[in-house]
């Protein structure tokens, strides 16, 4: 196996500039999800370290040897895409072992590599039917077998998952985690899908405009995100975010006055900012609540609340969701709540608290104010 590191990498189509200088260290034996929206560079990166792209600039490192000028082939990397492209004349077996066979490697060998990939895969089972006698599930297997016999320094993966449907989805993700634990594999997986980033990958690089915006952990990028567009970007549903400005610090939070004339209390450090400075208050679904009694005067997280008006609900099964109208605010509120909660329904009038550390505060350009270190 082997780590990767990109220095400076940037990609120009003409006049059309993509990847706009990433620098990016990925670890040996590390599981790295490079996600983000439709356009946002992921997948020409990931063609970049592949060799299937030129760089317009910067530097491809593979195993600590610059790997610019080395042909796809020889860059000891193996790539699973988003189209299976299995031959359909040929069995389970014969398309795992194809690359191998073109490398003239001995047929024992091959043999060899081929029943021990199906077994990681649990599909030996397969291995002589056509590619016409199998599930979308399992042609993806193979596809992923076919990289494994090779052995490569580095596994990609350019959104495999994105054919299969909600539930082979969920089972494939459990199948790369455990694959990934068995091999101890360097991979790079892209993906827009925010649930396989979430759950796949031991870190996450969000990129954004052919920029990465934000890479840590799943963690730490969900609770601590950098910019307003992290944090927008991951969730389910997305973060909430309430245009205010400041009116004044105690202590350890800060006072943010809201549209509508409410209050509200975030911990957060906003440094030379000056009262009256715009911000945006940003506050994920399942942290908002319906108001307490003793909550219904002063400032949210202190003892305050948001006053909304209930627009839609969906339930979910697990969890419900609930849309609400705030004054002020364009777009509207969505609130999550638990499956055994009771929720308020369309056309209640309520008010909406959540507590002080649980707040994210953004300047006007985006940037998140840092977060007082807990005590």
């Amino acid at each position: 196996m082997a780590n990767v590191r990109l220095f400076g990498i940037t990609k120009q189509f003409e006049d059309n500039s993509v990847i706009k200088g990433v620098d990016l260290d990925i670890a040996d034996g590390e599981f790295v999800v490079l996600v983000g929206p439709s356009g946002c560079g992921k997948s020409t990166l990931l063609r970049i370290i592949a060799g299937l792209e030129e760089v317009s600039s910067g530097t491809v490192e593979i195993g600590d040897s610059v790997c610019n000028d080395v042909a796809p082939s020889q860059r000891g990397i193996a790539m699973v895409f988003q189209s299976y492209a299995l031959y359909p004349h040929m069995t389970v077996a014969e398309n795992m072992g194809f690359a191998l066979k073109l490398a003239k490697l001995p047929r024992e060998e091959i043999a060899e590599r081929v029943a021990r990939a199906a077994e990681i895969l649990q599909i030996t089972h397969l291995l002589a039917r056509r590619p016409k006698a199998l599930s979308g599930g399992q042609r993806q297997r193979v596809a992923i077998g076919r990289a494994i016999v090779r052995k490569p320094q580095v596994f990609l993966f350019d959104e495999p998952l994105s054919n299969l449907d909600a539930a082979l989805r969920g089972q494939t993700r459990i199948e790369l985690a455990r694959l990934h634990r068995d091999l101890g594999a360097t991979m790079i997986y892209v993906t827009h899908d925010q649930v396989e980033a979430m759950t796949l990958g031991q870190k996450i690089v969000v990129l954004n405009g052919g920029r990465i915006e934000q890479a840590g952990t799943p963690l730490d990028l969900y609770e601590h995100p950098a910019n307003r567009f992290v944090a927008g970007f991951l969730g389910s549903p997305r973060m909430n975010f309430l245009p205010g400005m400041l009116a004044g610090e105690e202590g350890r939070e800060v006072l943010v006055r809201l549209p509508n004339g409410a209050a509200a209390r975030v911990a957060a450090e906003v440094g030379r900012a000056p009262p009256g400075a715009r911000v945006a208050l940003g506050v994920r679904p399942e942290h908002l609540r319906v108001a307490r009694a003793d909550e219904l005067h002063g400032a949210v997280g202190a003892a305050g609340a948001i006053p909304a008006d209930v627009a839609l609900v969906e339930y979910l099964g697990d969890a419900t969701i609930v849309y609400a109208q705030v004054a002020g605010v364009d777009e509207m509120v969505a609130i999550k709540c638990r499956a055994d909660e009771a929720c308020p329904q369309r056309g209640e009038r309520v008010a909406l608290a959540f507590d002080a550390a649980r707040g994210h505060l953004f300047d006007e350009e985006g940037v998140a104010f840092a977060r007082p270190p807990a005590e």
